[in-house]
């Protein structure tokens, strides 16, 4: 398996975009307007990724990780989730993140799966990350009998870290900001987007991927987002309170980090022990694993790996 490593990255840039540029893509018509989406799928997949993204991402982030994948003959299917990235945007205001239920989000994500996964593959998983996690298991647990192997959930949104305030207070805030019509205004202490230099981030370890991911931010102004509003804040922590009683029949596997500023590791270890088939492994890394530093992101690569081929081998056969 090739792992694409930081001190290469320079060396590889051009033949990431030159496989970001022969990805399929193009737009899905919903009820929250446009969803972007690309995909890759080789011509005899071992198997098929459908990755889930978190809260300001996009597929364009993606495109190391989807070089990689490729390289490892495994499909890709991606999109952009409402409100964010180059899919519709919700408010007035396109900077602010904004959803009325998460649920919409989950009916998004049926969307996808429906119109460009089940015609594709019968072989395929889940790889979420943040709020993408918290939307698969949404998913998972509205629709039953989907056809996924399998989810692997790296830091998932299960638990927000709402400091200063403790989260009933966070959370009857927001309903009343909500009862009040301040529903598509931001919430307390949020704005528009704004770079933080690498010294102040609560993301990665990496400088090199965390420069590149602002770059392609200032490149592609579309993708900006800022904070979160009231209607968001409401709904995520609704969701998260909700995912804390659910159980999940698929296969799981957590990568969780324990330098985590952005959700709660600890809801990972307590929605892991409810869960008849998850395993869990926590990593000496912040928010976002899949850029970090090149041991950490290897090592959860790895952990990618083996769940994606225990859940995919009676497909496989390999």
């Amino acid at each position: 398996m090739i792992y694409s490593n930081s001190t290469e990255l320079p060396h590889n840039l051009a033949c990431i975009e030159q496989h970001w540029q022969h990805c399929n893509k193009g737009v899905l018509n919903s009820s929250l307007g446009d969803i972007f989406y690309a995909y890759h799928i080789p011509k005899n997949p071992r198997y098929t990724v459908v990755l889930v993204n978190g809260r300001i991402e996009s597929a364009h982030k993606y495109q190391e990780l989807l070089w990689e994948l490729a390289q490892n003959n495994i499909g890709v299917i991606t999109y952009d989730h409402p409100g964010q990235g180059m899919s519709s945007r919700l408010v007035d205001n396109p900077q602010v993140g904004h959803i009325h239920s998460f649920c919409q989000f989950a009916k998004v994500l049926n969307l996808v799966v429906e119109q460009l996964v089940v015609p594709t593959t019968q072989n395929w998983i889940f790889m979420a990350h943040s709020m993408g996690g918290a939307i698969v298991c949404d998913y998972l647990s509205q629709y039953p009998e989907s056809k996924a192997k399998g989810a692997f959930l790296c830091a998932p949104m299960l638990g927000i870290n709402t400091s200063p305030y403790p989260f009933w207070i966070a959370h009857n805030l927001a309903k009343l900001a909500c009862l009040l019509g301040r529903d598509k205004h931001y919430a307390i202490g949020q704005q528009d987007y704004q770079a933080k230099p690498f010294t102040e981030n609560e993301l990665t370890h990496c400088e090199y991927r965390y420069d590149l991911f602002r770059q392609l931010y200032e490149k592609h102004l579309q993708l900006q987002l800022g904070g979160v509003s009231f209607g968001w804040l409401n709904a995520a922590l609704s969701l998260t309170k909700k995912l804390s009683k659910e159980i999940i029949k698929h296969p799981l596997s957590i990568a969780s980090a324990n330098q985590d500023t952005i959700v709660k590791a600890s809801t990972h270890h307590e929605f892991a022990q409810r869960q008849p088939h998850c395993a869990l492994k926590t990593y000496q890394g912040k928010h976002e694993l899949l850029c970090e530093s090149d041991p950490i992101r290897n090592a959860v690569l790895s952990q990618f790996y083996a769940f994606a081929e225990s859940v995919t081998l009676n497909e496989t056969g390999s």
